[in-house]
């Protein structure tokens, strides 16, 4: 039903749009800027038959116009060879270490990266047995590099839960 409706507003008085549309005057040209202006205004003065020239259609250069055939291709894109010339290795992935995986469905993770348990446990780790985790094992452990270890190890901390015992709750004095 709105699709008849649709189509009758749309084809109301066609006829007489089309033939409205049709009469228009045609685009006149961009205005001139003044200084170009005066410059054309100068030379129509003393040449009066450039004035016929500007209005006159050439056939013999409207007939070499249509003869012109452009093809172009656009140029490849940086972008593009950038992608071209580096190939990417299919990456390697190692399964999860740990347990904790159960319930996450974690098949593999690729190496050079770690799961947030994995990150967590790690840190753990080097702060309860410093001696042992050391940044090479972990390294070699998660298969990481050496540099990301060490920045890991000095830019995160886990959480810190301190309990304190009795005693010490009545040295600290309440504000």
């Amino acid at each position: 039903m709105g699709g008849l409706v649709i189509r009758g507003i749309r084809n109301f008085n066609v006829e007489n749009r089309a033939e409205r549309e049709i009469s228009k005057m045609k685009p006149c040209p961009a205005p001139r800027h003044p200084s170009t202006n005066s410059l054309l205004q100068t030379q129509m003065g003393v040449n009066p038959e450039i004035k016929g020239e500007i209005g006159r259609k050439d056939d013999k250069l409207l007939s070499f116009l249509k003869d012109v055939y452009v093809d172009s291709k656009d140029p490849v894109s940086s972008v593009q060879v950038k992608a071209a010339e580096t190939h990417q290795e299919p990456e390697e992935f190692r399964l999860p270490k740990g347990r904790d995986f159960d319930i996450i469905n974690i098949k593999s993770i690729p190496k050079g990266k770690i799961s947030i348990v994995e990150a967590l446990t790690l840190l753990n780790n080097h702060k309860r047995y410093p001696e042992t985790w050391t940044a090479e094992k972990i390294a070699q452990e998660y298969l990481l590099e050496q540099k990301d270890v060490n920045s890991l190890l000095k830019y995160f901390v886990t959480f810190e839960v301190k309990v304190f015992s009795p005693e010490d709750k009545k040295a600290i004095e309440p504000k």
